[in-house]
């Protein structure tokens, strides 16, 4: 086992060094699949199995474009000199990242399942979204 210090997280030692996810990150993406599910599972209930699928869709969009910004905005910064200005610049680039995502993704969506429910997919989108601001707000 090792023990990483900066985001305080024991790990085993045959995990990758970049796997190693801050506690942060992972509670919202916890807090996002809880969301998620609970938005398809209302959306079944009330519109049934199309409106749960297009939901659970709807969440994974959202899920997926943090996982991407994540991946990439998250990337360790470098030398000490220029550490601000590459860490702007990394987020920058992770908010481009996450704004693909969602576009393939949706464009994807909406091209490839024919009994789309639109408004179960975007509620849940935005409730899952919600998870993700609000990730912004939390105090350890």
């Amino acid at each position: 086992m090792r023990f990483d210090s900066s985001i305080g997280v024991w790990y085993p030692a045959r995990v990758l060094e970049g796997l190693v996810v801050h506690p942060q990150v992972r509670w919202f993406f916890c807090c996002q699949v809880i969301v998620t599910l609970v938005a398809a599972s209302i959306a079944g209930l009330v519109a049934g199995i199309h409106a749960a699928v297009s939901a659970a869709l709807g969440g994974g969009i959202a899920i997926a474009s943090a996982a991407a910004y994540v991946w990439r905005g998250l990337r360790p910064a470098g030398t000490a000199a220029a550490d601000a200005k590459k860490a702007f610049n990394s987020q920058v680039v992770a908010e481009g990242y996450k704004f693909a995502v969602t576009l393939l993704l949706f464009a994807l969506v909406f091209k490839s399942y024919s009994q789309l429910a639109a408004l179960p997919l975007f509620l849940a989108y935005a409730a899952t979204i919600v998870v993700y601001w609000m990730a912004l707000l939390r105090q350890h």
